[in-house]
């Protein structure tokens, strides 16, 4: 079959809309004769709607950017995500993860109070449409908790838990279109561990950001995608990990939780 091409090579072939998205989201196929098919995620800047609090046409670069800080630090977390072009325009393409024809499962939980699984960690408290007591919790997984990491160094201001798909027994973390922006805006559903220690392989893995942020190439490449000051930003946060060495706050400026959640 030969081994499939890379996001950047071949035609862009796209099979539909996907349904569920706020943005359009394309789900397509990259082709290159002689090789498999790669299917992926097409997000078109000119499909971005407009936002309050990140500027008009910038998501997709933040999804590359995402993918290119992640691989930077060597997380594997974030699926391969590269620009080009395609049938509706310049965007981000990103390698797609699971079957097109089901959703992979989220590990986080929005339950009743005594319903939440054995060993979760809870997050806050809510309600439903009713009034009833809900809590959002997610597992004590060493993989979330990895995630959380590049996450406060991204700025996510969008950890859903719909956004954090298992298959295959690995995790993968998606749609980073509304995070770098210089302006703290966190908002995640993983604070389960907030407050502490961050395990001792993921400081190793930020220093790989933080050295490569001293590199012309790289903030040439970064500049690329983002402004002067959110790379600048960037590195601020990332500096600021490895030098406290904890998982960040809510800082109570910024709602700590997107919403919906899932």
């Amino acid at each position: 079959m030969g081994t499939p091409p890379s996001l950047t090579d071949g035609e862009l072939i796209v099979l539909g809309r996907h349904p569920l998205a706020s943005n359009v989201v394309l789900v397509g196929e990259v082709r290159c004769a002689g090789a498999p098919a790669v299917t992926v995620a097409y997000k078109p800047v000119d499909g971005e709607r407009p936002l309050w609090d990140f500027p008009d046409g910038t998501l997709a670069a933040r999804e590359v950017a995402a993918s290119r800080i992640d691989a930077l630090g060597g997380f594997d977390l974030v699926p391969e995500t590269v620009w080009r072009d395609g049938p509706a325009g310049p965007g981000a393409v990103q390698r797609w993860i699971g079957d097109v024809t089901s959703l992979c499962p989220t590990p986080v939980a929005v339950t009743p109070p005594d319903t939440v699984p054995d060993g979760n960690l809870v997050v806050p408290e809510g309600e439903d449409e009713g009034g009833s007591p809900l809590l959002l919790s997610h597992p004590d997984d060493p993989r979330l908790r990895s995630m959380a990491v590049p996450d406060a160094a991204l700025n996510n201001s969008d950890r859903k838990g719909g956004h954090l798909l298992l298959h295959d027994g690995r995790l993968w973390g998606i749609d980073h279109g509304v995070g770098l922006s210089a302006d703290p805006k966190l908002r995640t559903v993983l604070w389960g561990w907030a407050g502490e220690a961050i395990p001792a392989e993921d400081p190793d893995r930020l220093t790989h950001p933080a050295g490569a942020l001293e590199r012309d190439e790289v903030v040439a490449e970064l500049a690329g995608l983002l402004t002067h000051l959110e790379v600048e930003a960037l590195g601020a946060r990332v500096e600021s990990l490895l030098v406290t060495g904890t998982h960040p706050e809510p800082s109570g400026e910024w709602p700590a939780i997107p919403w919906p959640p899932l």
